[in-house]
């Protein structure tokens, strides 16, 4: 059975900030709540999923995952400075229609390469898969999740009304951008450290 711990260790770890959840606030900034839904839905299947990989195949998968961690971790790097990239790069309001967000199997997809979202798929399918069985732990997820990820899409939506000038939207999308690049140095240091 799912427990208080389960309900609080995944809530915490989805509406902390994050790869998914800064994407999600630039997506809800530069295209809107609308356009954003299946990116938000994407992000909550790729991560129920990771947790039935992970408890399916906890125990291969720990060894497994010790043996890629730095590729796994370079190629993540890589991905979020291409998107750290894009959003630098993203345009001027009157030229969002052009662009898109990313789609539903995109970012379901992009958990691939999300060191956080492996982190908590992992503990997730380690602490809580023996107990309650992987049907209701990837329910129970994805319930939590999803709410918690609205918080920045909506967010990001709110914000986006406020700029509409090309200065802002450009200093907020290198803000944004310029967090990406954080979080990649942070995920290198923890990877290469002795």
């Amino acid at each position: 059975m799912l427990d208080p711990s389960f309900f609080s260790y995944v809530t915490v770890m989805s509406i902390t900030p994050g790869p998914n959840n800064l994407m999600l606030a630039t997506s809800g900034v530069n295209f809107g709540m609308r356009r954003t839904v299946p990116m938000m839905f994407g992000i909550t299947l790729g991560c129920a999923l990771q947790i039935a990989i992970a408890a399916l195949l906890l125990d291969s998968l720990l060894l497994w995952m010790s043996a890629i961690r730095l590729p796994l971790t370079l190629l993540g790097c890589a991905y979020l400075l291409w998107l750290s990239w894009k959003i630098f790069r993203a345009g001027a309001p009157e030229l969002r229609e052009k662009a898109r967000p990313l789609t539903l199997p995109g970012s379901a997809l992009f958990q691939v390469v999300n060191p956080k979202a492996w982190l908590m798929a992992t503990n997730v399918a380690l602490i809580y898969s023996a107990s309650s069985g992987i049907l209701p732990i990837m329910s129970g997820f994805a319930a939590l999740n999803l709410p918690c990820i609205l918080v920045w899409a909506m967010m990001g939506d709110r914000l986006g009304r406020h700029l509409q000038v090309a200065w802002k939207l450009r200093a907020f999308n290198s803000v944004m951008a310029l967090s990406l690049v954080a979080t990649i140095g942070w995920m290198l240091a923890e990877v290469l450290k002795p």
